[in-house]
């Protein structure tokens, strides 16, 4: 893309510099602005994917031979070699990108030797540093487009391994408690399930039985019940201890860089599966509504009244904040509200976002 603009400034400020006519000078300028126009189009297509969108062959034929003619034109010594000679040098870098690799290196050889040769034809008593400078600036522009499109290529990779990342993290903490509700129920559901059928063949048998046996179902059944409610209510009232841990592993697990300061045991007891819950939600919207790098849990406790901040970057730009609150943040405010606390969210700096709680005991 920069070659493109180079070319474009270069070229410009030879056509004013030099008197070759009108018709000439402007035929000249077409060429550089129909080049200069290909070159960024099929560098953006490049940037989905090399070897992707290569084009009909016409086109990036035409497009060369409009620049051949303009280097034949200006190689003879009556400009600035450097900046004409770029322009074949852009038709061969975005045709070399948009390429597959099988045969990236023979066009680009072929379209190389035609533009060194038209500068050896038409240069003159400066054939020799018209070819020169036509081999080195293909070199430098074909090996600067293919860098530039590489780590473009690596910037979507990594992009789309910390999206895996992030779902593979919450899809383990899924699995964890999955496996926490199946280990405790699943024997009371077994149990039920071989009452209950022991009961229905003892009907009209020995009905005292039977009975007996459908109350100790309705037992399991009100057991199984009341474990199933300790198992949620433990996953939701988890200490802010035991939450910010997970919050960090589940973080640092999707790439960002974790850090957290204060203590979270200085937090007064009933205070805890309330701050434990911010927590949770904050991490869950720093996976789901930022780019993070870095992500920072502040804990202040004075006097039991208790502050806990999350702070995040890779905030996009157009982020409204409080304006894209969710049910879940919604229902935290209420929380937070019938014990005199509150919740703040807003950004703490560019492109920087902060979830706050406040609370205290007796407040």
């Amino acid at each position: 893309m920069a070659g493109g603009v180079v070319v474009g400034v270069g070229t410009a400020a030879d056509l004013f510099a030099h008197d070759r006519g009108v018709p000439t000078s402007v035929l000249l300028a077409v060429a550089v602005a129909v080049v200069i126009t290909q070159h960024a189009r099929y560098m953006r297509q490049a940037m989905i994917g090399m070897g992707r969108g290569d084009g009909p062959l016409w086109e990036h034929l035409a497009t060369f031979a409009v620049a051949l003619v303009a280097w034949a034109v200006t190689s003879g010594g009556d400009g600035f070699m450097p900046a004409w000679a770029m322009l074949p040098a852009l038709v061969v870098a975005h045709v070399g990108a948009v390429l597959p690799a099988r045969s990236r290196w023979p066009v680009v050889t072929v379209m190389a030797v035609l533009s060194v040769g038209v500068g050896g034809l038409f240069g003159g008593d400066d054939a020799g540093p018209a070819m020169l400078m036509a081999g080195a600036m293909i070199v430098a522009l074909v090996f600067a487009d293919l860098a530039q499109l590489w780590i473009w290529d690596l910037a979507l990779k990594q992009e789309e391994s910390r999206r895996t990342a992030e779902a593979l993290a919450v899809a383990e903490e899924r699995l964890r408690f999955a496996a926490d509700l199946h280990d405790i129920q699943g024997h009371h559901l077994q149990a039920i399930a071989l009452k209950g059928e022991l009961a229905q063949r003892l009907i009209g048998r020995d009905d005292e039985l039977a009975r007996k046996h459908a109350g100790e179902v309705a037992e399991l059944a009100r057991t199984a019940l009341r474990e199933t409610r300790e198992v949620v209510q433990g996953y939701r009232r988890a200490s802010l201890g035991t939450e910010i841990t997970n919050a960090v592993g589940v973080l640092r697990a999707a790439g960002i860089e974790t850090t957290v300061e204060g203590d979270a045991a200085g937090v007064p007891p009933p205070l805890q599966p309330l701050f434990g819950a911010l927590v949770r939600e904050g991490t869950t919207n720093v996976l789901r509504h930022s780019r993070a790098r870095h992500c920072a849990v502040l804990i202040d406790v004075l006097d039991g009244q208790v502050c806990v901040r999350l702070r995040n970057d890779g905030v996009p730009a157009d982020f409204a904040g409080a304006d894209e609150e969710g049910a879940g943040l919604a229902g935290l405010r209420e929380r937070f509200a019938t014990v005199g606390g509150r919740v703040e969210v807003g950004p703490a700096g560019p492109e920087e976002f902060e979830l706050v709680g406040k609370a205290g005991v007796g407040r």
